[in-house]
C-alpha cells in the first residue's frame, strides 16, 4: 500500500478492514460491464454507486484504500484535528469570554490523534468494499491496467467494459529542496500517523493544508514556523482575506516567512536545520519535523495509459476535453487526476458529468460548475466565482459590495468580528458573479451565494430573503442591502419625498 497507516490499534484495524479488507476475494468478472473503474476515491465511489444505483453492471478497482485521501489522508482526520485545535483555542479566550481560566490544561495530543482515528474508522463504513458490493458493485482490490481499447486487467483477471473510468487521484511528492529527503519530512499521507507532537515544526508552504495544519499544531503547544514562496499565504485567495488569516496566525504566535527560498535542509545534533533566503537575507531555522505542505502529483503511473493511447502530463494529469473524455473515446476521467479543482466535492460534481456522458450520451460539460471552496482555518476563507483581479484580467468591470463583521451583532456578541462579507456583482446590475467570505463558519455560509450563482438569483433578490437575527449569514443581507441602495438615485429619492410630502 502508498499509504502507510499507523499506529496498528483497534480504530486503524477497523478502518483497513473495510477500506483495505486483508482477506478480500476479488469477484468473478462479468462478462462485460457497461463501465469499469479504476480508482476508489471519492470520484471512482461516486460514478460507481450511481452506475449500480441506475442498474448498469460496474466494477471498481482499487489498489490502496477505498476512500482515497478524503476519507483516509485529508478531509476527514484533518477535520478531526482541527475542531480539537479549535477547542483549546476556546479556552485560551476563557478569560475574554468571562470565565476563569484554569490552571494545567493541557493538550493530550496522543488522545486527539486517537479521536480523529476513531472517528475515521467509524466513517469509513460509508466507503467500504463491503458496502459497494452490497450496492452491486464488483470491487477489485489489486493494481488495473488498461491492456486494451476495451480491457482492463486486474489480479490475473480480465474485466471487459463499453467505457472506462480513470479516478485514481494524486499523491503528495518530495518538494526538490537538498536534503530533504535524508533530513525526513511528513506530508499529508503520514501526519496523521504521529502519535507525539513534534515541539518544534516547520511548514513548508502556505496554501490550504498548510495553513490549516500550521495553526493547529501550534494550538496544541508546537512552535511553528511557515515558509511560503510567495508573497501572500492562500495564493488564489482575496488578498484582503489572506491578511486576515496573517494577522489571526501572527497573533496566535506562528513564525511567518512570506517570500522564503528554501536553499537546503540539514540533519544537525538537536533537529532539522532550514537554510532559507528573504529578500537574499540568508535565516535558518531548527525544527523538530518538517511538514511538506506543498506539491502532489497525478497517479498516472503503472496504468497502461499509452496502450490505449490517452493523453497525459505527469505535472497535470489526464487530459480531457470539457465532457471529462480522455483522448480515447472510450475512458472518461474524473477528480484529482484530471482537474485542477481538487476537492472532493468538485470529484463528486466530475463524476455526475462522468456517469452521464459515458452511459448516457449527455452533453453534460465541466466548464458549467460552480465550485465554491473553503480553507478550514480560524477564521474559515469561503469563496465561488470570480476574484476581483480574475474580473479585470477576463474584462469584467465589477460592482463590489462588502459587509465587514464589526457591523454584524452576531458576530459582536461572539467576539469574532474579523472577517466579511465581499460579493461581487456585474457592473450596473445584481447578477453575482463571486464572493468571498471570512468568518468561523464561512465554509457554511458560501453555499447561499453559490445557489444564487448557479440558478441566477440576483443580489437584489437576496434583500427580501428573510435572516434569522441574529446570525452571521446577515451580512450576506446587508451586502443585499447596499445594493438596494445604489438603486435609490437622488432623482428616486426627490421623487419619494414629494409623494411622501403629498400622501401626508
Amino acid at each position: 500500500m502508498s499509504f502507510e497507516i499507523t499506529p496498528l490499534d483497534e480504530h486503524n484495524q477497523a478502518l483497513l478492514n473495510n477500506v483495505h479488507p486483508a482477506d478480500w476475494r476479488n469477484p468473478t468478472p462479468a462478462d462485460k460491464y457497461n463501465l469499469v473503474v479504476i480508482g476508489g476515491g471519492a470520484a471512482g465511489l461516486i460514478v460507481s454507486i450511481v452506475t449500480a444505483g441506475l442498474g448498469g453492471k460496474v466494477a471498481l478497482i482499487e489498489r490502496n484504500l477505498m476512500g482515497g485521501d478524503c476519507l483516509n489522508v485529508g478531509c476527514v482526520p484533518s477535520k478531526a484535528v482541527i475542531r480539537s485545535a479549535r477547542f483549546r483555542s476556546d479556552m485560551l479566550r476563557a478569560r475574554e469570554l468571562g470565565w476563569r481560566p484554569v490552571d494545567g490544561v493541557e493538550v493530550d495530543f496522543a488522545a486527539v490523534m486517537e479521536r480523529m482515528r476513531r472517528i475515521r474508522a467509524t466513517i469509513s463504513d460509508d466507503d467500504s468494499a463491503q458496502r459497494y458490493t452490497d450496492h452491486g458493485v464488483d470491487v477489485f482490490i489489486g493494481d488495473g491496467r488498461f491492456v486494451d481499447n476495451n480491457t482492463v486487467e486486474v489480479g490475473g483477471a480480465r474485466l471487459k467494459f463499453r467505457k472506462a473510468v480513470i479516478a485514481t487521484g494524486a499523491r503528495a511528492i518530495c518538494p526538490p529542496i537538498p536534503g530533504i529527503e535524508e533530513a525526513g519530512y511528513l506530508t499529508n499521507e503520514t501526519v496523521f500517523n504521529l502519535t507525539e507532537l513534534p515541539k518544534r515544526l516547520a511548514v513548508i508552504g502556505g496554501g490550504p493544508v498548510g495553513c490549516e495544519l500550521a495553526q493547529s499544531f501550534r494550538r496544541f503547544g508546537s512552535e511553528v514556523t511557515i515558509l511560503e514562496m510567495m508573497p501572500q499565504f492562500l495564493v488564489r485567495e482575496d488578498p484582503d482575506a489572506a491578511d486576515i488569516l496573517r494577522r489571526a496566525l501572527e497573533r496566535e504566535g506562528l513564525r511567518l516567512a512570506l517570500n522564503a527560498k528554501i536553499e537546503r535542509i540539514e540533519s544537525g545534533d538537536s533537529g532539522k536545520v532550514i537554510h532559507f533566503t528573504i529578500d537574499g537575507k540568508a535565516q535558518t531555522v531548527e525544527v523538530d519535523a518538517v511538514l511538506a505542505g506543498a506539491g502532489r502529483a497525478p497517479n498516472v503511473q503503472g496504468l497502461g495509459l499509452e496502450t490505449v493511447g490517452i493523453e497525459y502530463d505527469e505535472g497535470t494529469g489526464v487530459k480531457v476535453d470539457d465532457k471529462l473524455r480522455t483522448t480515447n473515446r472510450n475512458i472518461f476521467a474524473a477528480g484529482d487526476i484530471c482537474t485542477p479543482y481538487k476537492f472532493t466535492h468538485t470529484a463528486d460534481a466530475a463524476a455526475q458529468i462522468v456517469v452521464a456522458n459515458a452511459l448516457f450520451m449527455g452533453r453534460s460539460k465541466f466548464s458549467r460548475l460552480v465550485i465554491p471552496w473553503a480553507t478550514y482555518t480560524d477564521p474559515e476563507i469561503a469563496h465561488v466565482g470570480v476574484h476581483e483581479a480574475d474580473a479585470k484580467a477576463q474584462g469584467i468591470e465589477l460592482d463590489t459590495y462588502t459587509a465587514p463583521f464589526d457591523d454584524v451583532h452576531r458576530t459582536i456578541a461572539e467576539g469574532e468580528e474579523e472577517g466579511f462579507v465581499k460579493i461581487h456583482c456585474r457592473r450596473g446590475t445584481d447578477k453575482i458573479v463571486g464572493a468571498t467570505i471570512v468568518a468561523s463558519h464561512a465554509g457554511e455560509m458560501i453555499s447561499e451565494i453559490t445557489t444564487c450563482i448557479v440558478h441566477g438569483i440576483g443580489l437584489g433578490k437576496i434583500a427580501s430573503v428573510i435572516h434569522p437575527y441574529p446570525t452571521q449569514a446577515e451580512a450576506i443581507k446587508k451586502c443585499a442591502g447596499l445594493y438596494k441602495r445604489t438603486k435609490l438615485t437622488p432623482r428616486v429619492a426627490g421623487l419619494i419625498r414629494k409623494w411622501l410630502s403629498f400622501s401626508r
